[in-house]
């Protein structure tokens, strides 16, 4: 970030998946990528069990798990996965 304008104001875009950065009122410096693009994180069994326990900690975390585990049950069962 050292190589920032002071003061300039910045302007983040999503193309696709990637994010860029622009000054936006500096035309003439063109944009830059910041990051994205990459595969979206696969969650593993270790992933899981933690988001399980955490749930026991954090009631409002346990409301959302089971929101999310349930449109998955709704959508699975949905496009006949469940056979």
């Amino acid at each position: 970030m050292g190589d920032l304008i002071p003061g300039e104001t910045l302007i983040y875009e999503r193309v696709d998946s990637k994010v860029y950065a622009r000054y936006a009122n500096r035309p003439d410096i063109p944009r830059w990528y910041i990051g994205g693009g990459e595969e979206p994180a696969i969650l593993g069994y270790g992933d899981w069990k933690r988001m399980f326990e955490l749930a026991d900690q954090y009631p409002m975390f346990e409301k959302e798990l089971k929101k999310v585990i349930n449109l998955y049950y709704l959508l699975r069962d949905s496009i006949g996965e469940n056979k």
